[in-house]
């Protein structure tokens, strides 16, 4: 299938239509070109990453997602100049990428802020180490913690504040520099459930307003559907691109169209290429010994 095209399972509304069409006619940001990484083990090479190919164009939101162990971390990582590449090629604004830059900002599932600087110092740290003045840095620190909503908390310290909270500081920092892309590596993974949906409900808002193409890892299909545009899927062992899906939900997304035909129709797609259908089932079988009293049951004995 054409990576911008519309699947044939979904109905191609034209507003739909209209939106994909636009993006097609946005720059490229970022391209993965023939991308395979390796890893040398006490058991030998280890393909993480095989063949990999996309691009990724201007102001686009695109989800990753794959089985457990198909190199999502390890991809991004590559993205972020963390990782090295075995083959192939990442060109950020067809530019390679060789190491970690201030034109990608990277936010990690775990809090990464300095525990020992407050919410302003950690906005401002990135802004110091690239040259500018500390009034400077200030000012435009105050402006992100501003758009994350933490103002009244620019002097409070990360043992101050919630899960929620030190995300959205680690994504006003990632932020500070301007970058070209957001990297995401499951960035909202270790939050509850109520605040998650309050994250991604913020990270949407943030995007809409701000000149930012962000690629964001996630394990979460419902997670994926609501926030991309389209979904990188990939397959296990080793990562491969799978299928690249155009999400035909409208937006602005609501929770209310998790229940939708489009939302389900594209889970329902995803679910098949993650977990497909197999002839035999793989999981071990569970011997279970009868440790409660007879008759003492929670359910129907059938």
């Amino acid at each position: 299938m054409n990576s911008m095209e519309l699947p044939s399972y979904l109905d191609q509304a034209d507003p739909v239509r209209e939106r994909f069409d636009r993006l097609k006619q946005r720059e490229i940001i970022l391209e993965v070109k023939d991308l395979n990484k390796k890893f040398d083990t006490s058991q030998g090479q280890v393909t993480a990453l095989k063949d990999i190919n996309f691009k990724t164009h201007r102001r686009e939101f695109v989800c990753v997602i794959g089985p457990s162990g198909c190199g999502k971390s390890t991809l991004i990582r590559t993205l972020a100049g963390l990782e090295s590449p075995s083959s192939g090629e990442v060109l950020l604004d067809g530019k390679p990428v060789f190491e970690p830059g201030p034109d990608r900002g990277m936010v990690f599932q775990g809090y990464t802020l300095f525990p020992w600087l407050t919410v302003k110092k950690n906005v401002m740290f990135g802004l110091e180490m690239h040259g500018h003045s500390r009034a400077t840095a200030e000012g435009e620190a105050m402006e992100w913690i501003e758009l994350v909503g933490l103002s009244q908390f620019a002097d409070s310290y990360p043992h101050q504040l919630s899960g929620g909270m030190k995300q959205r500081v680690a994504i006003a920092r990632a932020l500070a520099n301007k970058p070209r892309i957001l990297l995401m590596d499951e960035p909202f993974g270790a939050l509850d459930a109520q605040t998650r949906g309050k994250m991604q409900a913020n990270l949407l808002e943030i995007w809409r307003n701000i000149d930012i193409t962000i690629l964001f890892i996630t394990h979460d299909l419902d997670e994926a559907i609501y926030l991309a545009d389209r979904i990188l899927v990939l397959k296990a062992h080793p990562g491969e691109v799978n299928e690249l899906i155009e999400v035909s939900v409208p937006r602005p997304r609501t929770v209310e169209q998790f229940i939708s035909a489009e939302f389900l129709a594209t889970k329902q797609r995803l679910e098949e290429l993650i977990h497909p259908p197999s002839e035999e089932d793989e999981s071990l079988p569970m011997h279970m010994v009868r440790m409660a009293k007879v008759g003492d049951d929670v359910e129907p004995v059938e």
